[in-house]
């Protein structure tokens, strides 16, 4: 994957996976269409995310169970 890609990635997962979401169906669904939708919207071609990235409905249900939010800054 692509360094941009990679980050991107990471940086949409930390903004957009709020605390009290779970792995459900629609959660994941609403997750993936809004980080494709980010994507778009930053000029990141979609096959920079998929270059390593096997599915994203299965990448979003994995982050979500292991999201750690950190420390607030």
């Amino acid at each position: 994957m692509r360094t941009r890609g990679v980050n991107f990635l990471d940086q949409g997962f930390a903004n957009n996976i709020p605390e009290t979401t779970t792995a459900d169906v629609i959660s994941v669904d609403e997750l993936t269409h809004k980080l494709i939708a980010a994507v778009k919207a930053h000029g990141i071609k979609r096959d920079e995310i998929d270059e390593d990235v096997d599915s994203l409905y299965r990448t979003i249900p994995d982050a979500i169970v292991h999201y750690d939010p950190g420390l607030p800054e």
